[in-house]
């Protein structure tokens, strides 16, 4: 090999060599630099952070737009529905012949007329509130409902971001050991050449790094779901390195006030509207116990010899049977009421029972991590050191130093699915309730 050439003492390196350079290498140089900044801006604008995932699921999701088109939908109707029934123009011919010498004439009989007339029903104003409150509730379900679809699109979104996340450490711990394993076949392999060894240990090495060729492959084949779950949600982002996971080591919900948090949850929040648009709608049934009136303004010409006339005519309902009808649908109103009442009264307690349990569950999963990290971890890779050092020194059979870090592999991958379980726990958990600046404080393991 030749000696590298000294440097010379007035060599500059950076934007100095640039200045001092020709015009067209101090360009060159230039965009040389920009293209290296711009390269590393896109480098690093490459990654899917969680939160970005997150904001990306949320703009691309139709089901919110869906839900803000329902509630401008209801609150068009609110305003229409407080309005009163447009007027009804009338024109006619009354008592017209049909036999005789004045037989078609229109003015030949007196009592032929042409007639004209406007009427207009007058709603009552409380029955028009009442119309008019009851699409208001809708839009309320409407908006309850984008909560609803908020908090569940966030909560699938970061399990499919963490599955992906957990899914490529596990290849990674896989990808590791086989290095680790491939290094004792070169060693085997070398101890059987020198005749110290036996062809049998060397097969039996082949063979375990085949089989963590196969759990590779079978991980290849996980994170591939994963990507394609989580590319459901944000698009074709999903392909993006992945950012840091984020804090699972807290909550936000607390036992001591889980009732009181849970009667807020987007979909008790749903129950609730939707009994408010039932008591909406009893309340629009109490209104029509009360009947509304119709007046009639009606002009009508007669024939040159006789005197033109004007009437006014009066429509009321007969609420003859108002016992079977309209109190009758009222009872039925206040019933739907309570049903809804009811169930959401249940749907509450379901809720409070189910996050207790996943709060049990994520506290005994952050327990038994710790007893992986600080007893069983250790004690798989003091086994495989053990197992090293006494091949080293013959007292064991390479299988053996196979076993125990097959035995090793087999705790890291069962403590990355436990961290996995905990975290789509942790995941649930964090978007039972939306997410906003007043969020709960969080509570430790």
């Amino acid at each position: 090999m030749s000696a590298a050439l000294p440097a010379s003492p007035r060599s500059k390196t950076g934007f100095h060599a640039v200045r001092q350079a020709k015009p067209g290498a101090r360009l060159a140089g230039i965009a040389c630099l920009v293209v290296l900044a711009i390269a590393g801006n896109v480098c690093r604008a490459a990654t899917l952070p969680f939160d970005r995932a997150l904001r990306l699921a949320e703009e691309r999701s139709r089901q919110l737009t869906a839900q803000d088109a329902s509630a401008s939908a209801s609150r068009q109707m609110a305003v229409a529905a407080g309005q009163r029934p447009d007027p009804v123009l009338k024109a006619g011919v009354n008592n017209l012949p049909i036999d005789g010498p004045d037989r078609f004439s229109l003015t030949r009989d007196f009592m032929t007329d042409r007639s004209v007339s406007v009427m207009q029903e007058f709603t009552r104003r409380g029955k028009l509130e009442a119309r008019s409150a009851r699409f208001e509730r809708e839009a309320d379900v409407a908006r309850a409902r984008r909560e609803l679809a908020l908090a569940n699109l966030q909560r699938d979104t970061a399990i499919a971001w963490l599955d992906r996340l957990y899914q490529e450490r596990m290849r990674q711990v896989l990808v590791s050991q086989r290095d680790e394993t491939r290094l004792q076949i070169e060693g085997a392999d070398a101890v059987y050449r020198g005749g110290l060894g036996t062809q049998a240990d060397l097969f039996v090495a082949r063979s375990a790094v085949g089989r963590i060729d196969d759990r590779i492959a079978q991980a290849d084949r996980q994170i591939a779901t994963a990507k394609t779950q989580l590319a459901r949600w944000v698009g074709a982002e999903a392909a993006e390195d992945l950012g840091p996971a984020p804090a699972l080591e807290t909550v936000r919900l607390r036992a001591e006030d889980l009732e009181t948090r849970l009667a807020h949850h987007p979909q008790i929040e749903v129950m609730l509207r939707q009994e408010a648009v039932a008591q909406a709608q009893a309340e629009v049934a109490r209104t029509n116990r009360e009947a509304d009136f119709s007046v009639e303004l009606m002009y009508s010409q007669r024939g040159p010899a006789y005197s033109n006339m004007v009437s006014v005519n009066l429509s009321v309902p007969l609420q003859w049977d108002r016992k079977n009808r309209q109190d009758r649908e009222l009872a039925a109103r206040l019933a739907e009421v309570e049903q809804l009442r009811a169930e959401r009264e249940e749907a509450t307690r379901v809720y409070v029972a189910e996050a207790l349990a996943m709060l049990q569950e994520w506290h005994s999963n952050r327990e038994r991590l710790v007893r992986y990290d600080t007893s069983l971890l250790p004690l798989a890779g003091e086994r495989t050191r053990a197992a090293i050092a006494a091949y080293r020194g013959g007292a064991a059979a390479l299988p053996a130093v196979l076993e125990a870090r097959r035995a090793e592999i087999d705790t890291r991958i069962e403590r990355l699915s436990l961290e996995m379980e905990a975290a789509r726990v942790w995941a649930r958990l964090e978007y039972l309730l939306p997410v906003g600046p007043h969020a709960l404080p969080a509570a430790r393991p």
